[in-house]
């Protein structure tokens, strides 16, 4: 992928957890959420990626998969490939404030960890084992409205953008842990 000289702005369509479309404001890469199964046992959310232009952009394998348990349980989560790990141990707690603070391991080897409000105007923010930020999530500005987006976008930083996808795994269950109060 050529280089910009600035991060990926993925425009956050809908701001919910239940699916939504995360658009580069440059056009430079797509990620989709979508609800694939809902029933009493489990809800399964596929993450559908690619790059502007050319055949890349019509991606049909999923980038990632989570699989959550009954009653908004944690489930397992599969990134590209790979195989099914449950999201407790992909995303093992920092601390005992585990809510708020969880760390990763990325398809490149390296740890990353997703904090709660650890940055100024960031909702939530990625940094690497060194402490460099490689990502965030911020909501809309509050009082603005926009036309056909939730305001809230993730930002991903240029030499990270081929994690694009698994940031946005990794934020999704940060999140969905978050919002159902998940130790």
């Amino acid at each position: 992928m050529p280089t910009y000289g600035f991060p990926l702005y993925l425009e956050d369509m809908t701001g919910a957890l239940t699916g939504s479309d995360f658009v580069d404001i440059h056009d430079r890469m797509r990620l989709s959420v979508r609800c694939t199964l809902r029933d009493a046992f489990r809800t399964v959310y596929m993450i559908y990626g690619g790059y502007a232009g050319g055949n890349s952009a019509r991606v049909v394998e999923p980038a990632a998969v989570l699989d959550y348990g009954p009653s908004n349980a944690l489930g397992t989560v599969t990134i590209g490939a790979g195989q099914p790990m449950p999201m407790g141990t992909y995303l093992a707690k920092v601390s005992r404030f585990g809510r708020s603070a969880r760390r990763f391991v990325a398809a490149d080897g390296q740890a990353y960890v997703w904090k709660w409000r650890a940055e100024a105007g960031a909702e939530w923010s990625c940094t690497s084992a060194a402490g460099a930020a490689v990502a965030d999530y911020s909501l809309r500005t509050p009082g603005e409205s926009y036309a056909r987006s939730s305001g809230c976008v993730l930002t991903v930083e240029e030499a990270y953008q081929h994690l694009a996808a698994e940031f946005l795994a990794s934020l999704l269950i940060m999140r969905h842990i978050y919002e159902h109060r998940i130790c």
